[in-house]
């Protein structure tokens, strides 16, 4: 996230997103699914250059900060030298390709192209200028940005099944992935636009054409500038854009190069940017420069569509009074910071329908710095490779919702979805209202972050600066190869911020690395319906930080398998695929577990009796047998022995209580696992009593019910502590 601080032409088939040997892209002639699908529908088919056939040599999979793999779609790419070659087998009728490449830090050169064996005269220009992006003040961050995208008109037609091939020339170039795409002709101007040609723009890309468009924009009000077919130069942005459409012939015709296009902090609305490119010359992320397609306000009831946007800092960096605008259809690619951020007060914004790929922060965000975002969302997007943060992140808002998007590859400090209240500057509106997540697929999302040197969770929620207070809704979410945890929830500023009011409700996870629940904050969630399968160590991780700020409660709601074990070591981070250490035998599974009881007396609250010291203790409500004290362990689990203390302290004169030991696997239903008896207490035995279990016994949820104490007319515990062992 950077802080100084469609439809796309899509072809008469429609395209189905599809997720196969890690490629990203679209299957031609298959109806998408209409609003359940994840992801854009895009007028091309991606095929990954480690499964086309090559001479050249594989890199990856690695999923470790500042390798080339790591950036890599799908985690692995195809390494040339000069006269080695990937040649793909074309998935659809196609007249372009777009190639995502890297090369050597300060070099350049180009890619050779064969259709079917026959060398084109045209190339493919790659290069290293817009790559190896620096960015010391962002704490964890390393160089990164390794990858570019070139794109080319093959200048015919190839159909499905036809041979396209690039091969190096001297430089070596590591291909990471193809997009093969059916592109239509350039459109015809409409009928009463202002050209921009006609106020003196030089379609050649030579001339400066700056003032052409302002005056196009300027004569055009009400009406439409026309961009025709052409690369046109412009060397600063343009403001006072309003109550205008800009339209070009297609975004492969016609192109503007230039870093900065709208820059305006206000507009009384009515801008609609389409079917054109824009493609910059950033090469370094500088927060303080405006290097972006637009820079503040279009105004309400405006919208951009159908755009290619390259080589920027942002694709849109939005504040003011953008209400009801709607983004939809465009490709933002490399930029050096985020893809698109809401940055406070968008009202009714929709932006759908994109692909972003390569973005060198959030790719999608919403940040409600000085006024909330409110009753925005992000719908059916594809993301892939962000390489220094999220692929979607909310910072604050009201009723915002995230839908149907399709995310893939996060790199480092990068979650696929990150819902939090981290606030970075004030004033800041933290999270309000519902907050949907809903039938988004995460692709190799959650990274491993290397200021808290532990990794994120594909899906992370994160009471970073203040305690999540809205409704979070999770629903019907799919996570597939995730290197780490599904669902993360943490207080990323290591202050302990509670994580409340989250309903999980549908989810399937397909191979987890570490875990499917990695919960790290004091709060509560209920889960309903989440089937795991392929889970690399165990089901949850619960160990809140700091140590002491509190639980996470895991409420079952029912219809959830696959992840039912507990990790057992506090002490140490699961590791991918290494499975649970055995337990300890001589592990106390009761402590520091949730505590709850029937009543408590003054400061001797239930939590006392299981934080691991004999000295303090809780006692129930006075006079007002019976009573009860009940202990979460987190998951089921195999208990055979109880150990009950008083403190030691030779005061506590000796005493009986009467008590009985009852379980449960769910909370509701509970089952007595020892009848009630007598048993004493004696400072001279330590007031300690030990209580034999059954063999079998399996509870997750351990109640003592107290009927009797002959010493005080109190329940009272200073330790329970439950044993796997006899």
């Amino acid at each position: 996230m950077s802080r100084t601080a469609r439809h796309l032409p899509v072809a008469a088939t429609a395209a189905a997103v599809t997720l196969a040997a890690g490629l990203l892209g679209t299957t031609a002639g298959t109806a998408r699914a209409a609003a359940a699908a994840a992801g854009a529908e895009l007028p091309f088919t991606s095929v990954e250059a480690e499964s086309a056939t090559t001479t050249g040599t594989k890199v990856g999979p690695d999923y470790t900060q500042g390798t080339l793999a790591s950036e890599a779609s799908g985690r692995q790419a195809v390494r040339l030298t000069s006269g080695q070659r990937v040649e793909f087998t074309v998935p659809r009728a196609a007249n372009a390709v777009n190639v995502a490449y890297s090369v050597p830090d300060g070099q350049s050169g180009t890619l050779d192209v064969y259709v079917n064996g026959t060398k084109l005269a045209r190339t493919l220009t790659v290069t290293s200028k817009y790559s190896y992006v620096d960015t010391s003040w962002i704490a964890g961050a390393r160089t990164h940005h390794f990858f570019d995208n070139a794109r080319l008109l093959l200048g015919q037609n190839v159909q499905a099944g036809d041979k396209v091939a690039v091969q190096a020339t001297g430089t070596q170039v590591t291909v990471d992935v193809a997009d093969f795409e059916q592109v239509t002709g350039a459109a015809a101007k409409p009928a009463g636009s202002v050209s921009v040609t006609d106020k003196g723009a030089d379609p050649s890309g030579q001339g400066d054409s700056t003032q052409a468009f302002r005056d196009a924009v300027s004569a055009a009000q009400g009406g439409t500038v026309w961009i025709p077919a052409g690369e046109y130069r412009i060397t600063s942005s343009l403001s006072g854009v309003q109550n205008v459409t800009l339209q070009g012939a297609g975004s492969w015709y016609s192109v503007v190069r230039g870093s900065r296009f709208i820059d305006q902090s206000s507009s009384s609305g009515g801008v609609h940017l389409k079917d054109f490119a824009v493609i910059g010359e950033v090469t370094e992320r500088v927060d303080s420069n405006p290097d972006n397609f637009v820079n503040g306000s279009l105004g309400p009831n405006s919208s951009v569509s159908g755009m290619w946007i390259q080589h920027l800092k942002v694709g849109l960096w939005l504040t003011g009074n953008n209400d009801n605008l709607v983004v939809e259809n465009n490709r933002i690619l490399d930029t050096t910071a985020d893809g698109l951020n809401l940055n406070g007060n968008a009202r009714g914004v929709r932006v759908r329908g994109n692909f972003l790929r390569n973005n060198g922060d959030d790719a999608l965000a919403m940040w409600s710095l000085y006024a909330a975002d409110t009753n925005s969302s992000f719908e059916n997007n594809t993301i892939t490779q962000p390489n220094l943060a999220n692929g979607i992140a909310i910072y604050g808002g009201t009723d915002i919702s995230v839908k149907n998007n399709l995310v893939a590859d996060t790199n480092a400090l990068g979650s696929g979805i990150a819902i939090s209240n981290q606030k970075f500057l004030d004033p800041f509106s933290p999270l309000a209202g519902t907050i949907t997540v809903s039938g988004n697929t995460l692709v190799r999302t959650g990274a491993m972050n290397p200021n808290w040197n532990h990794p994120m969770g594909a899906l992370r929620v994160d009471s970073y600066d203040s305690a999540i207070e809205a409704t979070v809704n999770l629903t019907d979410n799919t996570f597939t190869d995730s290197p780490y945890s599904a669902f993360e929830f943490v207080s990323g500023g290591g202050r302990g911020y509670a994580v409340k009011n989250v309903t999980v409700n549908g989810a399937t996870v397909d191979k987890a690395g570490t875990v499917v629940v990695q919960a790290e904050a004091q709060g509560a969630a209920k889960f309903s319906n989440v089937k795991a399968g392929g889970v690399g160590s165990a089901g949850v991780y619960n160990c809140p930080y700091p140590t002491g700020s509190g639980t996470f409660a895991l409420t079952d709601g029912g219809g959830n398998s696959g992840w039912d074990s507990t990790w057992s070591d506090c002490s140490s981070w699961p590791q991918p695929g290494a499975g649970n250490p055995d337990p300890d035998p001589g592990r106390n599974l009761a402590q520091g577990r949730p505590a709850t009881a029937t009543g408590s007396q003054d400061v001797y609250t239930p939590g006392k009796a299981v934080d691991g010291d004999a000295n303090s203790y809780w006692e129930s409500a006075n006079n007002a047998f019976p009573q009860a004290l009940t202990v979460d362990l987190g998951s089921t689990q195999a208990v055979r022995r109880l150990v009950l203390k008083l403190p030691p302290a030779t005061a506590w004169g000796a005493r009986t209580q009467t008590l009985s030991v009852q379980g449960s696997t769910d909370g509701s239903s509970y089952s007595t696992v020892v009848a009630s008896k007598d048993y004493r207490f004696d400072p001279a035995t330590g007031n300690t009593v030990t209580v034999a279990l059954p063999s079998g016994t399996s509870l997750r949820h351990l109640r003592l019910n107290v009927t009797a104490n002959t010493g005080w007319p109190a329940a009272q515990f200073s330790e329970v502590e439950a044993y796997p062992t006899p």
